[in-house]
């Protein structure tokens, strides 16, 4: 009978493997939230490095939990997914299992098509030794620190957008969480996403390679080889720099154990509104207010985003109407529920209403895209 381990053999020579650190990865479980571009080549390593194959003793499994569907536009930089899935319009969690069932087919992979929520968060994210982020937003990542935070679970956060890189590991009770370094999410509108600025594929396999390295350590308990910095990189530049970060004396979080995002209703809304082809998305009051134009009368007022900057963002994506109320995209690469277009209206609130859907788990989806948390 051939040995289920000669595979890794290869991995098993490395400093801090070995059989016995073979198993530990075997009997892991593992999350991925988000399966894009991150969440497709981290999965992909970890399921070649054997994690949650449960050879011989242990139940482990590999979980990816993503809302989405696969679409050309994805196939330049998401390595599990062929043309066929873009075809067929398959879910990336579905379409992801079905590959790395090709690449390791002992490997206990665990699909679910699901837009991760403060709701269904613990439920769907049940046991794990390692929480990955492959988001795209940044309500989900606080999200998931919130949950590490509340069961003591490693969160391995990162993200890319263009040729910028960004990684930090997270060990609630032992280091920064992610709301020591970065206390509240941005404004809605202030940040590029993949969909406004591009990605680089190969800034997307560094940054992926990091968090597998990492999470890799963190299962085999080789605690004194993680990296305790931010990471930030530009691939196109050559620059590289590493942040020390410092546990918030006063964070919210990890300190004083207010779980904003998992407990406290923080977080985007998007809600169809009843009898319109409409859903309209809600940012959370506090993250509008951190928006660039604050008002100068004293007075407690909203301030607004910074709506020309948005407006110059959304021009490659279809023809854009820009009032001092509003900043409208007609959606070239998006069709509705009946085959016409989509409208994304921004408003100086941080508010979107998105014209053409009546669902609103997709509505967040463009949203996430196009405007960003």
């Amino acid at each position: 009978m051939t040995d289920p381990l000669a595979r890794y053999n290869r991995q098993m020579l490395l400093p801090g493997f070995g059989e016995a650190g073979q198993r530990r990865l075997i009997a892991a479980r593992v999350a991925i939230v988000g399966c894009g571009a991150l969440g497709c080549a981290v999965a992909e390593q970890l399921t070649r490095a054997g994690v949650g194959a449960g050879v011989g003793a242990g139940d482990g499994g590999l979980t990816i939990i993503d809302r989405d569907v696969v679409e050309s536009t994805n196939l330049q930089r998401q390595c599990l997914f062929s043309e066929r899935d873009a075809a067929e319009g398959v879910p990336k969690a579905e379409a992801a299992a079905r590959r790395l069932a090709e690449v390791n087919s002992t490997v206990r992979v665990r699909p679910v098509v699901a837009d991760l929520s403060a709701a269904n968060a613990q439920r769907l994210i049940e046991a794990c030794d390692v929480l990955v982020d492959g988001t795209d937003n940044f309500d989900t990542r606080y999200l998931l620190n919130d949950l590490a935070v509340k069961r003591g679970v490693p969160f391995v956060y990162a993200g890319v957008v263009a040729a910028c890189g960004m990684q930090m590991t997270v060990r609630p009770g032992v280091g920064p969480c992610l709301r020591c370094v970065f206390p509240e999410p941005p404004a809605p509108g202030t940040q590029p996403t993949c969909d406004t600025a591009g990605v680089l594929g190969a800034a997307v396999a560094i940054v992926a390679s990091v968090q597998v390295a990492e999470t890799l350590k963190l299962v085999l308990g080789e605690h004194e080889m993680l990296r305790g910095e931010l990471l930030e990189f530009d691939l196109w530049t050559g620059t590289r720099r590493e942040v020390r970060v410092q546990r918030d004396a006063e964070c919210p979080a990890c300190v004083h154990h207010r779980l904003d995002f998992l407990e406290g209703g923080r977080g985007v809304r998007a809600v169809w509104m009843c009898g319109q082809n409409s859903v309209q998305i809600f940012p959370s009051r506090d993250a509008a207010a951190r928006a660039v134009d604050a008002s100068d009368d004293g007075e407690d007022e909203l301030p607004t985003i910074d709506l020309p900057a948005i407006a110059h963002r959304l021009r490659p994506h279809g023809d854009v109407t820009l009032t001092r109320f509003m900043a409208r995209v007609a959606l070239a690469g998006e069709r509705g529920d009946d085959g016409g277009p989509v409208l994304l209206s921004v408003f100086p609130d941080g508010r979107s209403l998105i014209r053409g859907l009546r669902d609103p788990l997709r509505a967040r989806v463009l949203y996430d895209r196009y405007v960003g948390a």
